[in-house]
C-alpha cells in the first residue's frame, strides 16, 4: 500500500515530484498513474508545461495533478525546474523527464533512501534501464553509466573519477530542498548539463551525491548523428561556461573511458558490426563538443544550427548581448 506522505512523521518525507512537458501525449497518464501507485507516495506532482498543442496540460489536469504553463521560449533546462521547485510544497524535490517511466513500485522509496540514511547527501539519481527497443550502442551505453552497484560520490572520488564524480541525471534525480535552496538551484539560463553542474556545486561544499542503482526506471533514446552532433554541441558550449567545473572535470578521460568500454563489449560479445557505427557516433560526439567549447568563434547564426535547443540559444544570445550592452556581469552559466 501506498505510504501517504501528506503531514509528514519519522522517516516519511513530503516528496513533490516535478515534471517539465512538451507534447508528451497519453504517455504521460502512464507516468502519472505509477508515481501514484509507489510505495512511497509524493506529497504532489507538478506538471511545468511548454505550450503543448497535443493535449497534454489538459490531460494532466484530468489526472489530477498541479499544471503550470509557461512560453514554450521561455523553457531552459535549469529555470524551468527552478521556477516548478518555487511552488512545490515538499522537503524533497523529484524531478523527472516525461519519457522515463518507473520499472518498479519502490522506485521513489528507493531513490529517496540515500537522502535519508546520511544528511551529507544532497542528491540521488536512478539507474537508467534501457527500453526494449534500444539499439545496441545505446544499450551499452546505459550499462557503462549506470551500472548495478551502487555509489556515493565525494570531492575525494575527483582524481579517480573525474567528470563522473559530479554526474547526476534529471530524467530521475531526488534532491535534498534545503541544499538546493542554499546552493543556488540549477543554473539559468542553460543549455544543458543543469543537473552536473549542481551536484558539482554540491560535492565542492563537501556533500555527497548518490547514484541508487536499485531506483530503476526505464529511459533511452536511439539518436541520429545528427542529434548526437546537436546534443554535444550543447554541453560542450554549456561547459567552456562553467570553467569551474571544466577545470576539475578530466572530461577527455572520461569520454575516451565509454568508448573503449563499449568497444571491449562489441569485441567480446561478438559484434564487431556495430564498431564503425560506435566510430561515427564518437566523431560526431567529439567534433560537436569541440566546436561547442569553441562557439565563441562562430557565427551566431551557425551556433544556432548547431544547437539541438534553438530557443534557449536564442535567449542565450539575447541574455549575452544585452550584457554586453549594457556592462552587467551576464551570470555564471552566461560566461561562455
Amino acid at each position: 500500500m501506498p505510504i501517504d506522505t501528506t503531514g509528514r512523521t519519522g522517516d516519511r518525507p513530503e516528496v513533490s515530484v516535478i515534471i517539465p512537458t512538451l507534447q508528451a501525449g497519453e504517455a504521460l497518464r502512464a507516468l502519472i498513474e505509477a508515481l501514484r501507485g509507489q510505495t512511497l507516495a509524493p506529497r504532489e506532482i507538478l506538471v511545468i508545461d511548454s505550450a503543448s498543442t497535443d493535449g497534454t496540460p489538459e490531460l494532466a489536469s484530468a489526472c489530477g495533478v498541479r499544471v503550470i504553463g509557461i512560453d514554450r521560449k521561455d523553457f531552459d533546462h535549469g529555470g524551468t525546474r527552478n521556477q516548478a521547485a518555487s511552488l512545490a510544497v515538499g522537503e524533497v524535490l523529484v524531478f523527472m523527464t516525461q519519457d522515463a517511466m518507473p520499472e518498479h513500485p519502490e522506485m521513489l522509496e528507493r531513490l529517496v533512501a540515500p537522502l535519508l540514511a546520511n544528511d551529507r547527501i544532497a542528491c540521488a539519481y536512478a539507474r537508467q534501464v534501457p527500453r526494449a527497443e534500444a539499439g545496441v550502442l545505446e544499450r551499452l551505453t546505459r550499462e557503462y553509466l549506470y551500472p548495478q552497484s551502487p555509489e556515493v560520490k565525494w570531492e575525494t572520488d575527483l582524481p579517480r573519477l573525474g567528470l563522473r564524480t559530479f554526474f547526476c541525471s534529471n530524467v530521475c534525480a531526488a534532491y535534498r530542498r534545503e541544499v538546493f535552496e542554499r546552493l543556488g538551484r540549477f543554473p539559468s539560463p542553460v543549455l544543458f548539463n543543469e543537473d552536473l553542474f549542481f551536484a558539482a556545486r554540491c560535492i565542492l561544499e563537501g556533500y555527497g551525491v548518490a547514484y541508487a542503482a536499485d531506483a530503476r526506471v526505464v529511459h533511452s533514446h536511439d539518436y541520429t548523428l545528427g542529434q548526437q552532433f546537436r546534443r554535444y554541441f550543447d554541453n560542450g558550449v554549456s561547459m567552456s561556461g562553467n570553467d569551474w567545473v571544466y577545470a576539475r572535470s578530466g572530461v577527455a578521460r572520461s569520454g575516451s573511458g565509454l568508448v573503449l568500454a563499449v568497444a571491449r563489449e562489441l569485441i567480446r560479445g561478438g559484434q564487431m558490426r556495430y564498431i564503425p557505427q560506435l566510430l561515427a557516433e564518437s566523431a560526431a560526439k567529439f567534433i560537436g563538443y569541440q566546436l561547442g567549447k569553441r562557439h565563441r568563434l562562430l557565427p551566431a547564426a551557425l551556433c544556432r544550427r548547431f544547437s539541438m535547443h534553438r530557443g534557449i540559444w536564442d535567449r542565450y544570445y539575447r541574455i549575452r548581448r544585452d550584457a554586453s550592452v549594457t556592462g552587467e556581469a551576464s551570470g555564471e552559466t552566461m560566461r561562455g
